[in-house]
């Protein structure tokens, strides 16, 4: 500790503190000595007697006023009876070394905080701050259980601003907008099934004669199949030799295909037809919803075939639903010497099971019919289906593989964490 005991000395140290230039430390500083010895010269009370004997503990050598509440410190007394006889000592003393005691106050508060700032200042001190700085902190939250539940009901509820409605309303357009976001999600996807019964044809079928008979001649060369009931008016496909499904669905995007082991129009058999009920829109061709309304037809009902320049009139006399390999379809029909079936997936937008109607032919006379050639194309083993669905165009790519991977990976780890969190959290109230 520094002794001084002029009145004169402080006051100049004070002014070359101010007048000298620095920063904003050196400026609050100077700031500070000059207050602390205004304060001083009051003498109006004693420093504290606690850093008083941390001051006389560490000061070496000490002033006579330190060696005095150092051996009070040691006397083994209580700091209440240390207290009372370090402010008699003080309160006796004369003002000269009652101001000698402020300033050896003084200076040890300088020394204090000059050492506590160097060392802070030290790269091992800046280490170990980052240190600490970096190191994840874990607070302990020392409120009770009603406030933590005021504190959460009044961020819920904006301060008492939000009331039940608002939660209300807040909870309906997170479901309304979780809806819309599934039916996108689902439409996308499905979107053969959630459209298929809005789907009617066209109501045009001109090409359908009002008189049929034997010699009647089709408006056009195009073959057609023509069915008035459902307003279809849709051109065949003959020219196709393989029974490939994927071929097939292939040329499905044109229209009707006739199917390449059966027989024609105008000959003894059965000429099977294959069409779409319902194929998802973001597939290729304009006729997805060909055969869409064929369940409507029951027996009695009439449809056409124009084939060679002719149009052949058949009855449907069954309906019937089967599995997608039942291939004795496309066999000739017992008891029948012309008919044609038509063929479709059903239910309509999916590939689980096929609807067949079945038509006896009625004009011309399907006694003049001939024999049809023998199939050159392999025997079938299963009926043909819709096209593929989105979602099945999109695994059968390894872009769309590996974005659907990606997907459940990324929902399997946010579900890991939040599962995670429920388990942290249960542990904790445990």
């Amino acid at each position: 500790m520094a002794n001084n005991t002029s009145d004169e000395q402080p006051e100049s140290k004070d002014a070359d503190a101010v007048q000298t230039p620095g920063g904003a430390a050196s400026d609050a500083q100077a700031a500070a000595e000059l207050v602390r010895q205004k304060v001083a010269r009051a003498y109006a009370d004693e420093p504290d007697s606690k850093q008083e004997l941390a001051e006389a503990k560490g000061a070496k050598p000490r002033s006579k006023h330190q060696q005095f509440m150092y051996e009070l410190g040691a006397s083994g007394k209580d700091l209440a009876t240390i207290q009372t006889e370090w402010h008699d000592y003080y309160q006796k003393l004369p003002a000269a070394e009652k101001h000698q005691v402020w300033q050896e106050f003084y200076a040890s508060q300088s020394a204090i905080t000059g050492r506590v700032q160097t060392e802070s200042r030290s790269p091992q001190k800046q280490a170990q701050h980052k240190q600490q700085a970096a190191r994840p902190r874990k607070l302990r939250d020392v409120r009770s259980t009603q406030e933590v539940r005021n504190a959460i009901r009044h961020r819920v509820t904006a301060g008492g601003q939000l009331q039940a409605k608002h939660h209300l309303q807040s909870l309906l357009f997170g479901l309304g907008m979780g809806a819309l976001v599934l039916f996108i999600f689902l439409f996308g996807f499905f979107n053969e099934v959630i459209i298929a019964p809005f789907i009617q044809p066209s109501r045009v079928a001109s090409a359908t004669p009002l008189i049929v008979s034997s010699t009647s001649v089709a408006p056009t060369d195009s073959p057609q199949v023509i069915i008035p009931k459902i307003n279809v008016q849709i051109p065949v496909d003959y020219n196709e030799t393989s029974t490939d499904e994927s071929t097939i669905e292939n040329d499905l995007q044109s229209g009707v295909v006739h199917y390449p082991t059966t027989a024609l129009p105008g000959q003894t058999g059965n000429a099977a037809f294959f069409g779409h009920s319902s194929n998802n829109i973001f597939n290729k061709g304009k006729y997805k919803f060909a055969f869409v309304l064929l369940h409507t037809l029951v027996p009695g009902d009439t449809f056409y075939l124009s084939y060679n320049g002719k149009m052949y009139v058949y009855k449907v006399i069954t309906r019937s639903i089967v599995g997608p390999s039942d291939v004795g379809v496309l066999n000739p029909i017992p008891g029948q010497t012309a008919t044609a079936t038509l063929i479709t997936c059903d239910p309509p937008g999916t590939s689980l099971h096929r609807l067949i109607v079945v038509g006896q032919q009625i004009s011309p006379d399907p006694s003049g019919n001939t024999q049809p050639a023998t199939p050159t194309a392999a025997a079938p083993v299963a009926l043909p289906g819709n096209g593929p669905t989105l979602w099945g165009r999109l695994v059968k790519t390894t872009a769309g593989k590996a974005v659907v991977i990606a997907v459940v990976l990324i929902i399997a780890f946010f579900g890991a964490t939040w599962l995670n969190r429920r388990l942290s959290t249960a542990g904790d109230r445990d």
